[in-house]
């Protein structure tokens, strides 16, 4: 599995350094959005049936102000606007970190 080797806040993004050697940044705003906690994503009984989760909202202006490793497969951060149960895989990270980004 591919772990960040370094993660930094740097400005209104989270840099990570990949133990292959890449390299990449995620906008505070991406990352909030992102959260695949259940409060955001919501989650489904064993019926399908949706329940919680919240509209799509505009997270520029919040920030990251902590962040801590959660076992071997993820990281968990605390943001500004006080939400912090999302666990984010790396794998997710990766992708993130990865995706092209549009100018705003």
């Amino acid at each position: 599995m591919i772990a960040p080797t370094d993660i930094q806040l740097i400005g209104s993004e989270v840099a990570l350094r990949w133990d292959d050697g890449r390299e990449g940044f995620i906008s505070f705003a991406t990352l909030r959005a992102a959260s695949p906690s259940a409060e955001t994503r919501g989650e489904r009984d064993i019926f399908g049936h949706q329940y919680g989760g919240t509209v799509p909202k505009n997270y520029v202006g919040v920030e990251v102000t902590g962040w801590e490793r959660i076992g071997n497969y993820a990281i968990r951060f605390d943001f500004s606007d006080g939400h912090r149960t999302g666990l984010y895989s790396y794998v997710l990270l990766r992708e993130l970190g990865e995706a092209p980004t549009t100018g705003s």
